[in-house]
């Protein structure tokens, strides 16, 4: 898998993980030693790869160190990327999509962490890249604004389409039942044949028990009508977010079965590490990336390039 879908995403992969990328590029060139590796050691805690993880990465590049397995830095550091690349592989970094359409497609997160502008931009991709026709369900009815920056959104995908295809928006008065807006967009999707059924949530606190039953409630009243619903389940989070992340996922997983990740947020004051951490943690890959403030900022996730991104000179 390679990402094509934006002109020079891996040097916007770069830009965005910066951060942690400094971290790293100071290792190359230095003279081997039990001192680079711990180095290294500082560079996986300052990227939020976590205490756990970083130990028994550190511990297994040791070990190779002793065993006389790295000439120089350049072979410790590609082992290293080695070890990432291994975590992250999965055969389900791509969008799942249901045989028959629509694909239901859930989306969750804590407040901030940008869902809502990576649910247009995951719109925007499905419909101008993958010619889909998309229903959005305004289902985040407690913030007004959620709905009108997501109707503006879809305003502006529907801009750019052509032909019959078609990128529409769902939605109630603020403060109506979530539950409601999902059951009515998806009759919509079913009757219109949209190929894919996006549905915001409301931005939530993954503490907040009473919120994330009305989460589980959302999924049954989906399923009425589509009974495998929802094919995907991706978990928004910020790249910025930290160790608060695994968390995040963990507490989410509880009430839906989260299939993967959108990390958003890609900037240069991200670290990046935490996908790591959650992916050898939790299982859950990442399938997208949102990398700057426009709707054709968003790439696929590849493996070997966030590698790269993470870890390259």
């Amino acid at each position: 898998m390679v990402l094509r879908f934006i002109k020079g995403v891996v040097e916007k992969l770069k830009g965005g993980l910066s951060k942690a990328r400094g971290l790293f590029s100071a290792i190359f060139g230095r003279s081997l030693s039990e001192e680079t590796i711990n180095m290294v050691e500082e560079a996986l805690f300052s990227a939020d790869i976590g205490v756990s993880l970083t130990t028994l990465i550190i511990e297994e590049l040791k070990e190779r160190y002793k065993k006389g397995e790295f000439k120089d830095t350049d072979s410790l550091m590609e082992a290293l990327k080695e070890k990432f690349v291994k975590i992250l592989e999965s055969n389900g970094n791509e969008l799942r999509l249901s045989p028959s359409p629509p694909t239901v497609v859930l989306v969750v997160g804590v407040n901030g962490s940008g869902k809502t502008t990576s649910i247009a931009k995951l719109a925007h991709y499905l419909a101008t890249e993958k010619g889909m026709s998309v229903v959005v369900a305004a289902c985040d009815t407690f913030r007004a604004a959620a709905i009108e920056q997501l109707e503006k959104w879809c305003e502006r995908v529907q801009s750019r389409l052509k032909g019959d295809k078609f990128c529409r928006l769902i939605k109630h008065e603020t403060g109506s039942d979530p539950a409601a807006v999902a059951y009515d967009a998806t009759d919509a999707a079913i009757a219109r044949r949209a190929d894919v059924l996006i549905i915001d949530t409301a931005g939530r606190m993954h503490t907040k028990v009473p919120l994330m039953e009305e989460l589980r409630k959302l999924v049954r009243v989906v399923q009425k009508k589509i009974p495998d619903a929802p094919h995907e389940v991706l978990l928004v989070l910020d790249a910025t977010t930290g160790q608060n992340g695994i968390s995040q996922a963990e507490k989410f997983r509880e009430a839906v079965p989260l299939t993967g990740i959108f990390l958003a947020k890609l900037d240069g004051t991200a670290k990046g590490g935490i996908v790591v951490a959650i992916k050898e943690r939790l299982g859950i890959p990442v399938k997208f990336a949102g990398i700057g403030e426009k709707l054709e900022d968003i790439a696929k996730f590849d493996v070997a390039s966030f590698a790269e991104a993470l870890l390259g000179r």
